[in-house]
Protein backbone atom coordinates (compact mmCIF):
# COMPACT_ATOMS: atom_id res chain seq x y z
CA UNK A 1 0.00 0.00 0.00
CA UNK A 2 1.30 3.46 -0.90
CA UNK A 3 2.27 5.60 2.06
CA UNK A 4 0.88 9.14 2.44
CA UNK A 5 3.34 11.93 1.72
CA UNK A 6 3.51 15.00 3.99
CA UNK A 7 5.30 18.13 2.73
CA UNK A 8 6.68 20.86 4.98
CA UNK A 9 6.29 24.28 3.35
CA UNK A 10 7.17 27.76 4.54
CA UNK A 11 9.51 30.71 4.28
CA UNK A 12 13.17 30.42 5.38
CA UNK A 13 14.22 30.01 8.99
CA UNK A 14 10.84 29.11 10.48
CA UNK A 15 12.17 25.76 11.75
CA UNK A 16 11.09 23.33 9.02
CA UNK A 17 14.26 21.25 9.31
CA UNK A 18 13.98 21.16 13.12
CA UNK A 19 10.37 19.99 12.87
CA UNK A 20 11.38 17.46 10.20
CA UNK A 21 13.97 15.98 12.57
CA UNK A 22 11.46 15.96 15.43
CA UNK A 23 8.77 14.15 13.43
CA UNK A 24 11.28 11.71 11.95
CA UNK A 25 12.87 11.16 15.37
CA UNK A 26 16.25 11.42 13.68
CA UNK A 27 18.73 14.21 13.04
CA UNK A 28 18.65 13.99 9.26
CA UNK A 29 18.36 17.61 8.13
CA UNK A 30 21.04 20.25 8.68
CA UNK A 31 19.78 22.79 11.21
CA UNK A 32 21.28 26.27 11.20
CA UNK A 33 20.13 29.78 12.02
CA UNK A 34 21.26 30.95 8.57
CA UNK A 35 18.28 31.09 6.18
CA UNK A 36 18.64 28.75 3.22
CA UNK A 37 20.64 26.06 5.04
CA UNK A 38 18.36 23.37 3.60
CA UNK A 39 19.44 23.37 -0.03
CA UNK A 40 18.29 19.85 -0.91
CA UNK A 41 14.96 18.23 -0.31
CA UNK A 42 15.00 15.40 2.18
CA UNK A 43 12.49 12.59 2.60
CA UNK A 44 12.18 10.06 5.37
CA UNK A 45 9.64 7.72 6.89
CA UNK A 46 7.75 8.52 10.09
CA UNK A 47 5.35 6.54 12.26
CA UNK A 48 2.64 7.85 14.57
CA UNK A 49 0.00 5.68 16.17
CA UNK A 50 0.75 2.83 13.78
CA UNK A 51 0.27 5.02 10.71
CA UNK A 52 3.37 5.17 8.52
CA UNK A 53 3.94 8.10 6.19
CA UNK A 54 6.74 9.91 4.34
CA UNK A 55 7.85 13.42 5.27
CA UNK A 56 9.42 15.80 2.76
CA UNK A 57 11.47 18.72 4.04
CA UNK A 58 11.77 21.54 1.55
CA UNK A 59 14.16 24.44 1.27
CA UNK A 60 12.66 27.72 2.44
CA UNK A 61 11.20 30.08 -0.12
CA UNK A 62 13.94 32.70 -0.35
CA UNK A 63 12.71 36.29 -0.98
CA UNK A 64 16.04 37.17 -2.57
CA UNK A 65 17.32 36.23 -5.96
CA UNK A 66 20.40 36.72 -8.08
CA UNK A 67 19.68 38.16 -11.50
CA UNK A 68 22.23 37.47 -14.26
CA UNK A 69 24.92 40.14 -14.20
CA UNK A 70 23.53 41.80 -11.08
CA UNK A 71 24.36 41.70 -7.39
CA UNK A 72 22.12 39.82 -5.03
CA UNK A 73 19.41 42.12 -3.77
CA UNK A 74 16.20 41.64 -1.82
CA UNK A 75 12.97 41.41 -3.76
CA UNK A 76 9.72 42.91 -2.60
CA UNK A 77 6.93 40.56 -1.62
CA UNK A 78 4.99 41.63 -4.69
CA UNK A 79 7.78 41.09 -7.18
CA UNK A 80 7.09 38.65 -9.98
CA UNK A 81 10.30 36.69 -9.27
CA UNK A 82 9.34 36.04 -5.66
CA UNK A 83 5.74 35.17 -6.48
CA UNK A 84 6.87 32.74 -9.17
CA UNK A 85 9.27 31.10 -6.72
CA UNK A 86 6.50 30.70 -4.16
CA UNK A 87 4.05 29.43 -6.74
CA UNK A 88 6.53 26.87 -8.07
CA UNK A 89 7.28 25.44 -4.65
CA UNK A 90 3.65 25.49 -3.56
CA UNK A 91 2.52 23.73 -6.74
CA UNK A 92 5.19 21.06 -6.42
CA UNK A 93 4.24 20.45 -2.78
CA UNK A 94 0.54 20.18 -3.64
CA UNK A 95 1.21 17.81 -6.54
CA UNK A 96 3.51 15.68 -4.38
CA UNK A 97 1.75 15.63 -1.02
CA UNK A 98 -1.27 14.02 0.57
CA UNK A 99 -1.07 16.61 3.35
CA UNK A 100 0.85 19.86 3.84
CA UNK A 101 2.24 21.36 7.02
CA UNK A 102 2.44 25.12 6.47
CA UNK A 103 5.11 26.27 8.94
CA UNK A 104 5.19 29.81 10.37
CA UNK A 105 7.16 31.47 13.18
CA UNK A 106 5.46 33.03 16.22
CA UNK A 107 8.48 35.21 16.95
CA UNK A 108 8.09 37.14 13.69
CA UNK A 109 4.31 37.10 13.63
CA UNK A 110 2.34 37.00 10.40
CA UNK A 111 4.62 38.27 7.63
CA UNK A 112 3.77 39.29 4.05
CA UNK A 113 5.57 36.15 2.89
CA UNK A 114 3.27 34.00 5.08
CA UNK A 115 0.23 35.74 3.61
CA UNK A 116 1.47 35.20 0.07
CA UNK A 117 2.18 31.50 0.67
CA UNK A 118 -1.23 31.00 2.31
CA UNK A 119 -3.01 32.64 -0.60
CA UNK A 120 -1.20 30.57 -3.21
CA UNK A 121 -1.71 27.31 -1.31
CA UNK A 122 -5.45 27.98 -1.08
CA UNK A 123 -5.73 28.85 -4.77
CA UNK A 124 -3.90 25.73 -5.88
CA UNK A 125 -5.80 23.25 -3.76
CA UNK A 126 -8.16 21.02 -5.76
CA UNK A 127 -11.42 19.45 -4.70
CA UNK A 128 -11.66 15.76 -3.80
CA UNK A 129 -14.83 14.18 -2.40
CA UNK A 130 -16.22 17.64 -1.78
CA UNK A 131 -13.20 18.70 0.30
CA UNK A 132 -10.12 20.80 -0.59
CA UNK A 133 -7.15 18.54 -1.34
CA UNK A 134 -4.49 18.15 -0.11
CA UNK A 135 -5.44 19.25 3.41
CA UNK A 136 -3.25 22.00 4.85
CA UNK A 137 -2.42 22.28 8.54
CA UNK A 138 -1.14 25.62 9.83
CA UNK A 139 1.76 25.18 12.24
CA UNK A 140 3.03 28.04 14.41
CA UNK A 141 6.54 27.14 15.50
CA UNK A 142 8.86 28.43 18.25
CA UNK A 143 6.10 28.70 20.86
CA UNK A 144 8.37 28.28 23.86
CA UNK A 145 6.31 29.91 26.64
CA UNK A 146 2.90 31.31 27.60
CA UNK A 147 3.72 34.78 26.31
CA UNK A 148 4.47 33.51 22.84
CA UNK A 149 1.46 31.22 23.06
CA UNK A 150 -0.82 34.23 23.41
CA UNK A 151 0.46 35.48 20.03
CA UNK A 152 -0.71 32.36 18.20
CA UNK A 153 -4.24 33.75 17.75
CA UNK A 154 -3.09 36.40 15.27
CA UNK A 155 -2.33 33.58 12.78
CA UNK A 156 -6.07 33.02 12.30
CA UNK A 157 -5.90 35.98 9.91
CA UNK A 158 -4.14 33.71 7.38
CA UNK A 159 -7.46 31.98 6.83
CA UNK A 160 -5.88 28.52 7.11
CA UNK A 161 -8.03 27.26 9.96
CA UNK A 162 -6.89 26.47 13.48
CA UNK A 163 -3.19 27.12 14.07
CA UNK A 164 -1.28 24.42 15.92
CA UNK A 165 1.33 25.89 18.31
CA UNK A 166 4.50 23.80 18.61
CA UNK A 167 8.08 24.02 19.71
CA UNK A 168 9.92 21.83 17.24
CA UNK A 169 13.12 22.32 19.22
CA UNK A 170 11.66 20.95 22.47
CA UNK A 171 8.89 18.75 21.07
CA UNK A 172 6.10 20.73 22.70
CA UNK A 173 2.74 20.36 20.93
CA UNK A 174 3.99 17.93 18.30
CA UNK A 175 1.77 15.12 19.61
CA UNK A 176 -1.40 17.14 19.02
CA UNK A 177 -0.06 18.17 15.62
CA UNK A 178 0.58 14.55 14.61
CA UNK A 179 -2.90 13.51 15.81
CA UNK A 180 -4.42 16.20 13.60
CA UNK A 181 -2.19 15.18 10.69
CA UNK A 182 -3.16 11.51 10.92
CA UNK A 183 -6.85 12.48 10.99
CA UNK A 184 -6.45 14.17 7.58
CA UNK A 185 -5.50 10.95 5.80
CA UNK A 186 -6.64 8.20 8.19
CA UNK A 187 -9.79 7.41 6.22
CA UNK A 188 -7.85 7.50 2.95
CA UNK A 189 -5.36 4.94 4.27
CA UNK A 190 -8.04 2.70 5.77
CA UNK A 191 -10.28 2.75 2.68
CA UNK A 192 -7.53 2.41 0.11
CA UNK A 193 -7.74 -0.93 -1.66
CA UNK A 194 -4.82 -3.24 -1.13
CA UNK A 195 -2.82 -3.43 -4.34
CA UNK A 196 -1.50 -6.97 -4.79
CA UNK A 197 0.37 -6.26 -8.03
CA UNK A 198 4.13 -6.78 -8.18
CA UNK A 199 5.81 -3.36 -8.18
CA UNK A 200 8.79 -3.04 -10.52
CA UNK A 201 10.58 0.30 -10.78
CA UNK A 202 12.69 1.41 -13.75
CA UNK A 203 15.59 3.52 -12.49
CA UNK A 204 18.76 5.00 -13.86
CA UNK A 205 20.55 8.22 -14.66
CA UNK A 206 18.93 10.68 -17.10
CA UNK A 207 18.69 9.79 -20.80
CA UNK A 208 19.58 6.13 -20.34
CA UNK A 209 16.39 4.88 -22.01
CA UNK A 210 13.92 4.32 -19.18
CA UNK A 211 10.86 5.67 -20.98
CA UNK A 212 11.82 3.81 -24.16
CA UNK A 213 12.03 0.60 -22.11
CA UNK A 214 8.63 1.25 -20.55
CA UNK A 215 7.11 1.64 -24.00
CA UNK A 216 8.85 -1.53 -25.19
CA UNK A 217 7.60 -3.54 -22.21
CA UNK A 218 4.01 -2.37 -22.54
CA UNK A 219 3.94 -2.26 -26.33
CA UNK A 220 2.37 1.19 -26.16
CA UNK A 221 3.54 4.78 -26.19
CA UNK A 222 2.73 5.27 -22.50
CA UNK A 223 5.60 7.71 -21.77
CA UNK A 224 7.03 10.61 -23.74
CA UNK A 225 10.34 9.59 -25.30
CA UNK A 226 12.83 12.36 -26.00
CA UNK A 227 16.62 12.62 -26.39
CA UNK A 228 16.58 15.56 -23.99
CA UNK A 229 17.73 14.45 -20.55
CA UNK A 230 15.17 14.96 -17.79
CA UNK A 231 11.96 14.67 -19.86
CA UNK A 232 10.29 12.44 -17.26
CA UNK A 233 9.58 14.58 -14.20
CA UNK A 234 7.14 12.32 -12.38
CA UNK A 235 7.00 8.68 -11.42
CA UNK A 236 4.55 7.07 -13.85
CA UNK A 237 2.64 3.93 -12.86
CA UNK A 238 1.65 1.55 -15.66
CA UNK A 239 -0.51 -1.50 -14.90
CA UNK A 240 -0.27 -4.65 -16.98
CA UNK A 241 -0.89 -8.38 -16.68
CA UNK A 242 1.87 -10.81 -17.63
CA UNK A 243 0.84 -14.48 -17.78
CA UNK A 244 -1.99 -13.77 -15.31
CA UNK A 245 0.37 -11.94 -12.95
CA UNK A 246 -0.61 -8.31 -12.20
CA UNK A 247 2.38 -5.97 -12.48
CA UNK A 248 2.85 -2.25 -11.83
CA UNK A 249 5.75 -0.71 -13.74
CA UNK A 250 7.04 2.53 -12.22
CA UNK A 251 8.98 4.71 -14.63
CA UNK A 252 10.95 7.43 -12.88
CA UNK A 253 12.81 10.62 -13.59
CA UNK A 254 16.57 10.16 -14.01
CA UNK A 255 18.66 10.41 -10.85
CA UNK A 256 21.70 12.66 -10.89
CA UNK A 257 24.37 13.09 -8.29
CA UNK A 258 23.39 15.56 -5.57
CA UNK A 259 25.74 18.26 -6.83
CA UNK A 260 24.28 17.90 -10.34
CA UNK A 261 20.63 18.24 -9.35
CA UNK A 262 19.05 21.49 -10.50
CA UNK A 263 16.96 23.42 -7.97
CA UNK A 264 13.18 23.42 -8.09
CA UNK A 265 11.22 20.79 -9.95
CA UNK A 266 14.14 18.45 -10.61
CA UNK A 267 14.85 18.06 -6.89
CA UNK A 268 11.34 16.73 -6.46
CA UNK A 269 11.90 14.45 -9.46
CA UNK A 270 14.81 12.87 -7.58
CA UNK A 271 12.63 12.49 -4.49
CA UNK A 272 9.95 10.80 -6.57
CA UNK A 273 12.58 8.43 -7.94
CA UNK A 274 13.74 7.61 -4.42
CA UNK A 275 10.14 7.02 -3.39
CA UNK A 276 9.55 4.85 -6.47
CA UNK A 277 12.47 2.63 -5.43
CA UNK A 278 11.00 2.32 -1.95
CA UNK A 279 7.55 1.48 -3.34
CA UNK A 280 8.86 -1.29 -5.58
CA UNK A 281 9.91 -4.84 -4.84
CA UNK A 282 12.30 -5.12 -7.77
CA UNK A 283 14.30 -2.32 -9.40
CA UNK A 284 15.39 -2.51 -13.02
CA UNK A 285 18.67 -0.59 -13.05
CA UNK A 286 19.49 0.66 -16.53
CA UNK A 287 23.12 1.10 -17.58
CA UNK A 288 24.19 2.86 -20.78
CA UNK A 289 26.34 0.30 -22.64
CA UNK A 290 28.13 3.02 -24.61
CA UNK A 291 29.08 5.10 -21.57
CA UNK A 292 29.84 2.13 -19.36
CA UNK A 293 29.23 2.09 -15.63
CA UNK A 294 29.71 5.54 -14.14
CA UNK A 295 29.86 6.75 -10.57
CA UNK A 296 26.28 7.86 -11.04
CA UNK A 297 25.23 4.27 -11.76
CA UNK A 298 26.91 2.98 -8.61
CA UNK A 299 25.26 5.83 -6.68
CA UNK A 300 21.81 4.72 -7.85
CA UNK A 301 22.64 1.06 -7.16
CA UNK A 302 23.54 2.13 -3.63
CA UNK A 303 20.08 3.66 -3.20
CA UNK A 304 18.50 0.38 -4.31
CA UNK A 305 20.60 -1.60 -1.85
CA UNK A 306 20.01 0.87 0.98
CA UNK A 307 16.26 0.41 0.47
CA UNK A 308 16.76 -3.41 0.58
CA UNK A 309 15.19 -3.88 -2.83
CA UNK A 310 15.87 -6.68 -5.27
CA UNK A 311 17.39 -5.69 -8.60
CA UNK A 312 18.14 -6.66 -12.18
CA UNK A 313 20.88 -4.80 -14.05
CA UNK A 314 19.94 -3.99 -17.64
CA UNK A 315 22.78 -2.94 -19.92
CA UNK A 316 20.85 -0.91 -22.49
CA UNK A 317 21.80 0.29 -26.00
CA UNK A 318 23.60 -3.00 -26.61
CA UNK A 319 22.88 -2.58 -30.32
CA UNK A 320 25.38 0.32 -30.40
CA UNK A 321 28.30 -1.81 -29.18
CA UNK A 322 30.77 -3.54 -31.51
CA UNK A 323 30.84 -7.14 -30.37
CA UNK A 324 32.91 -10.27 -30.64
CA UNK A 325 32.72 -13.70 -29.01
CA UNK A 326 33.84 -12.45 -25.61
CA UNK A 327 32.10 -9.03 -25.44
CA UNK A 328 29.26 -10.08 -23.14
CA UNK A 329 31.61 -12.07 -20.90
CA UNK A 330 34.04 -9.15 -20.61
CA UNK A 331 31.28 -6.62 -20.00
CA UNK A 332 29.68 -8.83 -17.35
CA UNK A 333 33.02 -9.02 -15.56
CA UNK A 334 33.20 -5.21 -15.71
CA UNK A 335 29.71 -4.89 -14.21
CA UNK A 336 30.61 -7.30 -11.40
CA UNK A 337 33.76 -5.32 -10.61
CA UNK A 338 32.02 -1.93 -10.52
CA UNK A 339 28.96 -3.21 -8.64
CA UNK A 340 30.85 -5.63 -6.39
CA UNK A 341 28.49 -4.86 -3.50
CA UNK A 342 25.64 -6.36 -5.57
CA UNK A 343 27.33 -9.43 -7.04
CA UNK A 344 24.12 -11.45 -6.59
CA UNK A 345 22.26 -9.37 -9.20
CA UNK A 346 21.53 -10.85 -12.66
CA UNK A 347 22.68 -8.90 -15.73
CA UNK A 348 20.81 -8.70 -19.03
CA UNK A 349 22.09 -7.05 -22.21
CA UNK A 350 19.23 -5.37 -24.05
CA UNK A 351 18.24 -2.75 -26.57
CA UNK A 352 15.03 -1.00 -25.59
CA UNK A 353 15.11 0.75 -28.98
CA UNK A 354 15.21 -2.40 -31.12
CA UNK A 355 13.49 -4.70 -28.60
CA UNK A 356 16.45 -7.06 -28.34
CA UNK A 357 16.07 -9.37 -25.30
CA UNK A 358 13.32 -7.13 -23.89
CA UNK A 359 11.12 -10.24 -23.69
CA UNK A 360 13.48 -11.66 -21.04
CA UNK A 361 13.12 -8.75 -18.62
CA UNK A 362 9.75 -9.44 -16.99
CA UNK A 363 10.38 -13.20 -16.55
CA UNK A 364 13.70 -12.36 -14.87
CA UNK A 365 12.12 -9.68 -12.66
CA UNK A 366 9.37 -12.10 -11.59
CA UNK A 367 11.92 -14.80 -10.84
CA UNK A 368 13.88 -12.35 -8.69
CA UNK A 369 10.66 -11.42 -6.89
CA UNK A 370 9.97 -15.09 -6.15
CA UNK A 371 13.47 -15.45 -4.70
CA UNK A 372 12.71 -12.45 -2.47
CA UNK A 373 9.86 -14.37 -0.85
CA UNK A 374 11.76 -17.60 -0.08
CA UNK A 375 11.92 -18.60 3.57
CA UNK A 376 14.49 -21.09 4.89
CA UNK A 377 13.57 -23.43 7.72
CA UNK A 378 15.29 -22.89 11.05
CA UNK A 379 16.71 -26.42 10.98
CA UNK A 380 18.36 -26.00 7.59
CA UNK A 381 19.73 -22.60 8.51
CA UNK A 382 21.31 -23.78 11.77
CA UNK A 383 22.89 -26.81 10.14
CA UNK A 384 24.38 -24.47 7.57
CA UNK A 385 25.68 -22.10 10.28
CA UNK A 386 27.32 -24.96 12.20
CA UNK A 387 29.01 -26.23 9.04
CA UNK A 388 30.14 -22.74 8.11
CA UNK A 389 31.72 -22.13 11.53
CA UNK A 390 33.39 -25.56 11.53
CA UNK A 391 34.82 -24.89 8.08
CA UNK A 392 35.96 -21.36 8.86
CA UNK A 393 35.89 -20.19 12.52
CA UNK A 394 35.61 -16.48 13.12
CA UNK A 395 38.87 -14.57 13.67
CA UNK A 396 39.71 -13.93 17.29
CA UNK A 397 39.52 -10.52 18.89
CA UNK A 398 41.32 -10.11 22.18
CA UNK A 399 41.53 -13.88 22.46
CA UNK A 400 37.77 -14.30 22.02
CA UNK A 401 35.83 -15.76 19.11
CA UNK A 402 32.35 -15.01 17.90
CA UNK A 403 29.94 -17.75 18.94
CA UNK A 404 26.70 -18.28 17.07
CA UNK A 405 24.14 -19.92 19.34
CA UNK A 406 21.38 -20.21 16.74
CA UNK A 407 19.76 -18.35 13.89
CA UNK A 408 16.35 -17.98 12.31
CA UNK A 409 14.85 -16.28 9.28
CA UNK A 410 12.35 -13.91 10.83
CA UNK A 411 10.91 -12.39 7.65
CA UNK A 412 11.19 -12.13 3.90
CA UNK A 413 10.93 -9.28 1.38
CA UNK A 414 13.81 -8.89 1.99
CA UNK A 415 14.97 -12.16 3.57
CA UNK A 416 16.03 -11.22 7.10
CA UNK A 417 18.08 -13.51 9.36
CA UNK A 418 18.61 -12.96 13.08
CA UNK A 419 21.69 -14.63 14.54
CA UNK A 420 21.98 -14.85 18.32
CA UNK A 421 25.64 -14.53 19.30
CA UNK A 422 27.74 -14.08 22.39
CA UNK A 423 29.05 -10.59 21.56
CA UNK A 424 28.22 -8.54 18.46
CA UNK A 425 31.52 -6.63 18.80
CA UNK A 426 33.37 -9.81 17.84
CA UNK A 427 31.68 -9.94 14.41
CA UNK A 428 33.82 -8.43 11.68
CA UNK A 429 31.90 -7.36 8.57
CA UNK A 430 33.98 -9.73 6.42
CA UNK A 431 32.87 -12.69 8.52
CA UNK A 432 29.22 -11.63 8.25
CA UNK A 433 29.74 -11.43 4.48
CA UNK A 434 31.21 -14.95 4.60
CA UNK A 435 28.09 -16.20 6.40
CA UNK A 436 25.91 -14.50 3.78
CA UNK A 437 27.83 -16.27 1.02
CA UNK A 438 27.35 -19.58 2.79
CA UNK A 439 23.60 -18.96 2.92
CA UNK A 440 23.61 -18.13 -0.79
CA UNK A 441 25.47 -21.39 -1.49
CA UNK A 442 22.46 -23.21 -0.05
CA UNK A 443 19.92 -20.91 -1.69
CA UNK A 444 21.10 -18.18 -4.08
CA UNK A 445 18.33 -15.57 -3.50
CA UNK A 446 18.96 -14.31 -7.04
CA UNK A 447 18.95 -10.52 -7.28
CA UNK A 448 17.93 -10.12 -3.66
CA UNK A 449 19.87 -8.58 -0.75
CA UNK A 450 20.04 -10.50 2.52
CA UNK A 451 19.70 -8.70 5.80
CA UNK A 452 21.66 -10.31 8.65
CA UNK A 453 20.99 -8.98 12.15
CA UNK A 454 23.20 -9.97 15.08
CA UNK A 455 21.83 -10.03 18.61
CA UNK A 456 24.27 -10.45 21.44
CA UNK A 457 23.91 -11.78 24.96
CA UNK A 458 26.22 -12.29 27.90
CA UNK A 459 28.41 -15.38 27.95
CA UNK A 460 26.98 -18.16 30.09
CA UNK A 461 29.21 -18.92 33.06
Amino acid sequence: MAKPVVALVGRPNVGKSTLFNRLAQERLAVVDDIPGTTRDRLMTEADWGGYIFDIIDTGGIDPTQVSPGKQREPLSIGSSEFINEIRTQAQIAINEADAILFITDVQNGVTPADQEIAQILRKQQREQDGQPWPPIILVVNKVENRASGDQVYEFYELGMGEPYPVSALHGKGTGDLLDALIDTFKSWVEEQEEDDSIKISIVGKPNVGKSTLLNALTGEERAIVSPIAGTTRDAIDTRLTYHETPITLIDTAGIRRRGKVDPGVEKYSVLRSMQAIRRSYVALLLIDAVQGITSQDTHIAGHVLKAWKSAVVLVNKWDAIEKDTYTIEDYTWHVRQELNFMDYVPVLFISAKTGRRVHKILPMALQVHEERLVRLTTGKLNRLLREAVDKHPSPSKGGRHLKIYYGAQVSNSPPTFVLHVNDTDLAHFTYVRYLENQIRDMYPFLGTPLRIVLRGRKEEV
